[in-house]
């Protein structure tokens, strides 16, 4: 005799996990397709050999045109620039070396890619006793002054005297020479 419809109400919940677990695994077992082998490209005609050959012969190369000679730009200073350093001077030559340094340093945050103001700067470490920062602003104006033989002669110039302060004789002769060399 079959079952009641409540019994089996009540044994449903028992059996519902197991159900469950029996589904799933039945439905992850599926049959795998069978393995193809890729298709191989299909032959590609060779070519005719490609024959090469200059496009220019030999003897009818130009010479190339030389470089155009660079533009010489010398530095020049702002109007700003300029009254702090005359401002700047008058204060060095009254002796006052720190405040005189304080306006031409003014005038560097204005323009601190000027060489003509490392100079400056370097001449008022000179006029100090620091000679060793007067050739460090010497270099440096003469790194900036690539294109300004002028301004690269007087940073020369600068290092020359600061190596002389120093007794470094040969050195500052050295650099005179550099200075005479960019003066022509």
């Amino acid at each position: 005799m079959p079952p009641s419809f409540p019994k089996m109400r009540r044994q449903l919940p028992g059996r519902l996990p197991a159900l469950l677990l029996i589904g799933l695994t039945l439905g992850a077992c599926s049959i795998p397709t069978p393995y193809e082998p890729p298709v191989a490209p299909l032959p590609v005609p060779p070519e005719s050999p490609v024959q090469t050959q200059p496009a220019i012969s030999p003897g009818a190369i130009d010479e190339p045109e030389p470089l155009p000679e660079p533009v010489l730009r010398e530095p020049m200073l702002g109007a700003a620039s300029r009254a702090l350093v005359s401002q700047a001077q008058a204060q060095l030559d009254s002796g006052n070396y720190a405040v005189a340094a304080a306006s031409i340093e003014r005038a560097l945050r204005i323009e601190p890619d000027n060489p003509l103001l490392w100079i400056e700067l370097g001449k008022l470490r000179q006029a100090e006793g620091n000679h060793v920062q007067a050739e460090n602003m010497g270099r440096k104006a003469v790194s900036m002054a690539a294109t300004a033989p002028r301004a690269q002669a007087d940073a020369w110039r600068l290092i020359a005297e600061s190596y002389r302060a120093r007794g470094l004789n040969t050195e500052a002769q050295e650099a005179l020479l550099r200075a005479d060399g960019l003066r022509r």
